[in-house]
């Protein structure tokens, strides 16, 4: 590594050195701003991208090529870390637009959601639904914290305010509330008088 020198150019003058600089470099060769990949990377404010393989979801242009209009809840039967994983793992042929953290509601995006998730165990319901994934068990109810379930609120809210999703159970569903679903996630433990009032409390305030 290269000595800093003892004198150096004002943090301006930095600026535009290092603005020169890339003015010489053919557009081809330069990637994309750091800040302007980052910002492109999830669709939700806030969650963290964590691409899942491109083996286990298709590439679409929705809500032109199908409309959304469910969200599907899942749990994950997994660890968040573990989840996202097998996510990755081209082998699994499985996975899901977000994951929500039990412990503090952190939210990764796995998929984005214009593309389709391999996630409802039924083609028609994966091309026009976003499916969230929750960390925990279904017959372990510590892990469906309050923290988790506000997050959650919020994005499901703001998924359903983007596409003009009814705020309803009609659309709002259980994994197991697919058809041919033969998944039981959520779960019993799943409070879904608690989720469905922070969803409407959600979409009160952003009108």
């Amino acid at each position: 590594m290269e000595r800093a020198r003892r004198t150096r150019p004002s943090l301006s003058r930095r600026r535009l050195l290092q603005g020169a600089a890339l003015a010489a470099v053919p557009a081809s060769l330069l990637g994309a701003e750091p800040a302007l990949a980052a910002a492109q990377a999830v669709d939700y404010p806030g969650a963290e991208s964590r691409p899942a393989s491109t083996s286990n979801y298709t590439a679409s242009n929705r809500p032109t090529s199908y409309p959304i209009d469910h969200v599907v809840i899942h749990v994950t039967q997994e660890t968040w870390s573990d989840a996202i994983g097998i996510f990755q793992d081209p082998a699994r042929a499985v996975s899901s637009h977000y994951v929500v953290r039990s412990r503090d509601g952190h939210i990764a995006q796995c998929v984005r959601e214009h593309d389709i998730a391999w996630h409802a165990g039924n083609w028609d319901y994966n091309t026009r639904s976003i499916g969230i994934e929750h960390e925990g068990w279904v017959d372990q109810p510590q892990y469906f914290t309050d923290v988790m379930y506000e997050q959650s609120a919020l994005l499901t809210a703001e998924i359903c305010a983007k596409y003009r999703i009814p705020v309803d159970r009609g659309h709002i569903i259980g994994h197991r509330e697919v058809p041919g679903a033969t998944h039981t996630d959520p779960g019993p433990y799943w409070d879904w008088d608690k989720y469905w009032n922070l969803i409407l409390s959600a979409s009160l305030r952003a009108h």
